[in-house]
């Protein structure tokens, strides 16, 4: 089963990439290659105005695979997700996520990186990495920068998720649709904004709208990844909830 596909409309204008996993397309390693690859297959397309990036089924991303958080596995895996943030954060055509159901953890990361989200009314999306003793360096970095601070924080220290109205009433969606027109409501968007505009004024105009976050990620992203790995986990509390998780168990606090 590939992880993931990519797709274009009739005249090349749209590529679409779709992530699948059986688990609620979790978030791994080989995907991250995979869709970094798939980026830079596209980059020299002249006529592309839109990427998007959906979840196969009914879900967008449960999040990131647990078992490569492990303390063993995680600093490669950190790295290379926040090489695809960058990646995201410098595409040559604007950004979409398309978001159906569950949309969490290193899944939110990604539709974060992207310029707009589109989203289903029954989407539910969140950083619930608190809950394993952990934080999400990605979402930590872009999601003050896309809803402010108190929202961002909220958001990352309770680890809730909230629905799609919910995170619409911040600007941080796009629109929402019920979850069976939400394609056709994409399209119409697409038609409507972008697909009458030059695709090279599409490119530089996103381009220049992201260029203040991409420096934001690029000097924040480098110590939310050290923070993570040098302090967090040397935590007795952040092995723990990662292995509390992977036993299915209920985590045992130190509170250190």
């Amino acid at each position: 089963m590939s992880l993931v596909s990519l797709r274009f409309n009739a005249d090349q204008s749209r590529a679409a990439f779709t992530i699948r996993h059986p688990q609620g397309n979790i978030i791994t390693a080989d995907m991250i290659d995979a869709l970094r690859t798939g980026l830079d297959s596209i980059a020299a397309n002249p006529h592309l105005k839109l990427i998007t990036v959906e979840g196969d089924g009914p879900d967008f991303s449960f999040g990131a695979s647990i078992p490569e958080h492990a303390p063993d596995r995680i600093g490669q895996v950190l790295h290379v997700m926040h090489q695809l943030i960058e990646d995201l954060l410098e595409a040559p055509a604007l950004t979409a996520a398309i978001v159906r159901g569950r949309c969490l953890g290193g899944g939110f990361e990604i539709a974060l990186a992207c310029d707009v989200i589109f989203a289903a009314d029954t989407a539910q999306l969140g950083l619930p990495e608190v809950k394993l003793g952990v934080f999400p360096p990605a979402g930590a970095a872009l999601l003050p920068a896309r809803v402010g601070l108190a929202r961002a924080t909220q958001a990352i220290v309770t680890g809730q998720s909230r629905s799609a109205a919910e995170w619409q009433k911040t600007g941080l969606l796009e629109l929402v649709a019920s979850a069976e027109y939400l394609e056709t409501a994409v399209e119409r968007w697409f038609v409507e904004h972008l697909a009458p505009k030059s695709a090279s004024a599409i490119r530089h105009a996103a381009a220049a709208a992201r260029l203040g976050l991409l420096a934001h990620v690029r000097h924040t992203l480098p110590k939310l990844e050290r923070l993570y790995l040098d302090d967090l986990m040397r935590t007795s509390d952040a092995v723990e909830g990662i292995a509390a998780f992977m036993e299915r168990r209920p985590p045992k606090w130190k509170d250190a």
